[in-house]
């Protein structure tokens, strides 16, 4: 008698309990995050990491004087002057101002 008892009993545990695991509601979905475009000065810097010494310089040298020029460009777009300009390149090429002048 407790077999068939004890399968009626763990039947009805399972209808009770299956439902309330389908209503559960699903995960939120993760959000997604937007990945920061690196500086200008990151992408030369892994652009010239497998050289070494003068081919280095003197390929990371071409790169940033790019990169600066591709900034300017942008600047005269949009439209910028002055001061703004210049704090607008150096936040565009990821310097902080020492390499500008």
């Amino acid at each position: 008698m407790k077999l068939p008892f004890a399968a009626v009993a763990a039947s009805l545990v399972c209808l009770i309990i299956a439902p309330v695991f389908a209503q559960t509601t699903p995960p939120a979905p993760q959000t997604t995050t937007v990945p920061v475009p690196a500086t200008k000065r990151v992408t030369c810097l892994a652009t010239t990491q497998n050289l070494k010494g003068q081919d280095k310089r003197d390929q990371m040298q071409l790169c940033m004087a790019q990169a600066r020029l591709d900034c300017l460009k942008q600047a005269i777009d949009q439209k910028i002057v002055g001061e703004p300009r210049k704090s607008f390149i150096r936040t565009c090429v990821g310097t902080d101002g020492a390499e500008q002048q």
